[in-house]
């Protein structure tokens, strides 16, 4: 049994996450930060499985993509939300990015007790099965393209090219739960609350 007085910061850390700010090179109307985003994409997340499960007969672990959705961005805590355009600026860049997240997820790990760290550490280090890996990326997407779509909707025409590429990105994945969502669900965000209570 680990030693129960050693002190373990992994939860401090990402209690954290609600200090990283997204978007940071953009004029936002309304910020942003890493755990509202957390929390968007495991909703996301939830929605697209049951949607995959219920609407197209799959048999997706609604519980386990969840899971990793909570924890997607969690490294995020030690390197920052670094933008998509400099991460993705050229190869090499992009390379340095992923060890560096891998080096950020390893000293998380050993923040964990050892008793726990079997739960946590394949959520932290994305040890996960494929398809869930994309569901969370598309529910990802999706969070930020929502979030393109209220930035516009409160006339900041900043975020109208990260529109654009987000939805190729999006049409790239050809998954029919983004589909449902986006044209049974989605169209109500960009409503206001008058338009929602009517």
């Amino acid at each position: 049994m680990a030693d129960m007085e050693s002190e373990h910061h992994f939860f401090a850390y990402l209690y954290r996450l609600r200090y990283i700010q997204r978007w940071s090179l953009m004029r936002s109307t309304v910020y942003e930060n890493v755990a509202e985003h957390s929390y968007h994409v495991s909703l996301l997340t939830h929605v697209l499985c049951t949607i995959g499960n219920e609407v197209f007969g799959k048999q997706l672990p609604t519980d386990r993509a969840v899971s990793l959705a909570l924890f997607h961005d969690v490294t995020e805590v030690i390197t920052g939300d670094i933008p998509t355009p400099v991460k993705h600026h050229n190869p090499h860049i992009l390379r340095n990015f992923r060890e560096i997240e891998q080096l950020a997820a390893d000293k998380l790990v050993t923040m964990i007790p050892d008793e726990l760290r079997s739960t946590y550490e394949p959520l932290i280090c994305g040890h996960a099965d494929p398809e869930l890996s994309r569901i969370v990326k598309a529910a990802d997407l999706l969070d930020a393209y929502l979030k393109c779509t209220a930035e516009l909707s409160a006339g900041n025409r900043e975020f109208g090219t990260a529109k654009k590429q987000i939805e190729r990105s999006i049409s790239e994945l050809d998954m029919p739960e983004v589909n449902y969502f986006l044209t049974r669900l989605a169209p109500s965000l960009e409503k206001t609350l008058d338009e929602l209570s009517e």
